[in-house]
């Protein structure tokens, strides 16, 4: 059941209700050389570069992913502030950090987690313009928000993830425990090689699971359509596993396929054994049911349940443990690819929409100011993330 309303310059105060934080009609940085500023725009490059995670940290500073899938993107890892009353990019932790072309600093990020403590686990998925990935590029960089310093930078290297196959997706963090999981949705290669990656803090240590698990897997032959748009036009889209959520007890992974509608589910005490036999995790799999949507993003809740963005359905919906169901939740005909979906101290999503077919085509119209959206909705009074 769709519940709430567009509210626009007001507060959120019912269950539902949504609006609208920052929208652009093409992401701009705050650049410190001109002559940068100046080949951005001369060169067009603003219209390869995408809104990806949006995020919140505790003091309210809000960070924005924009991966390096096209040329030219300034950085890959940023704050979003307003100057002179309109939203901009800030590089973060610095220009320096997000230098193209090294692979000990950001490469091209995608998904992100902003823990309790503060603490940045920024996947660099190391693919630049859909070139394999170099030595060292893919991993995991821990970053200390209230220091702004790093903590340490986790590699993922070829025999754990293809750097030729892989397309490291999302991340979700379970700090009680001290582990990490990792969504890859492969990418390039027929079939994909989709997987799960499971990080354990406190050895380093890293697993692949799940490897091409039908559950990672793209459906074969999924064709979608967003608001009557077919995605893509000539080839159905493949892309294997995406979505990521935990479970606030942290005993239970979620995931999903992008093109595909289903939802799996997984025991993570079988994860976090690491002498757990493939073929034991491959039969521990569940499949929660069918969203009735595919799903680009996801996040759980202090009470357990599984947000899920709608690209069907153009909004956001829920999965409900508590009584096997799902629904939806809110839908607007602006929420065009609908991804990236987190829980703040309010009680509120917040999640962007960033109409990915339209823009990775070049089909965006400029003259709009509303091509690039981030979304604020309140849940309720009371619900926290599942961190």
């Amino acid at each position: 059941m769709k519940k709430g309303h567009f509210v626009e310059n007001g507060s959120l105060e019912n269950v539902g209700d949504y609006s609208i934080l920052f929208q652009w009609d093409h992401l701009t940085w705050d650049f410190e050389l001109e002559d940068k500023k100046k080949a951005f725009y001369d060169q067009e490059h603003y219209k390869g570069c995408m809104p990806a995670g949006f995020k919140m940290d505790s003091m309210g500073n809000y960070y924005l992913s924009v991966p390096r899938w096209n040329p030219g993107v300034p950085a890959s890892f940023n704050r979003v502030v307003v100057k002179d009353g309109k939203p901009v990019l800030v590089p973060y932790p610095s220009w320096e950090w997000n230098e193209e072309g090294n692979p000990d600093r950001i490469q091209s990020v995608l998904g992100y987690e902003i823990d309790e403590n503060d603490v940045l686990w920024i996947l660099d998925q190391g693919r630049i313009c859909d070139q394999d990935s170099v030595d060292g590029s893919q991993k995991i960089i821990k970053w200390d928000i209230k220091k702004n310093e790093l903590i340490e930078s986790i590699k993922i290297d070829d025999s754990l993830s293809s750097y030729k196959a892989s397309f490291l997706n999302d991340i979700v963090v379970d700090n009680e425990h001290g582990f990490a999981y990792i969504a890859d949705s492969g990418t390039g290669t027929d079939p994909l090689q989709g997987g799960l990656i499971v990080y354990d803090d406190k050895t380093k240590a890293l697993r692949r699971v799940l490897h091409m698990h039908e559950s990672v897997q793209d459906v074969a032959d999924f064709w979608f359509t967003i608001d009557g748009t077919k995605v893509w036009k000539d080839t159905p889209m493949r892309t294997g596993a995406d979505g990521i959520a935990l479970s606030p007890d942290k005993k239970t992974l979620y995931w999903c396929p992008l093109t595909g509608r289903k939802l799996y589910s997984i025991d993570t005490a079988l994860l976090m054994d690491f002498d757990t036999p493939d073929a034991d995790l491959e039969a521990a799999v569940k499949l929660v049911g069918d969203k009735g949507t595919n799903t680009d993003g996801m996040v759980a809740d202090s009470r357990g349940r599984v947000w899920f963005t709608m690209l069907e359905g153009m909004g956001m919906g829920y999965y409900d443990p508590a009584t096997d169901s799902m629904t939806e939740f809110i839908n607007d005909k602006r929420m065009v690819w609908v991804d990236t979906p987190q829980i703040t101290a309010d009680g509120c999503l917040i999640f962007d929409s960033n109409q990915l077919h339209f823009l990775c085509k070049g089909e965006l119209d400029y003259t709009r100011s509303d091509n690039l959206i981030i979304w604020k909705a309140k849940v309720e009074d009371g619900v926290k993330s599942y961190l």
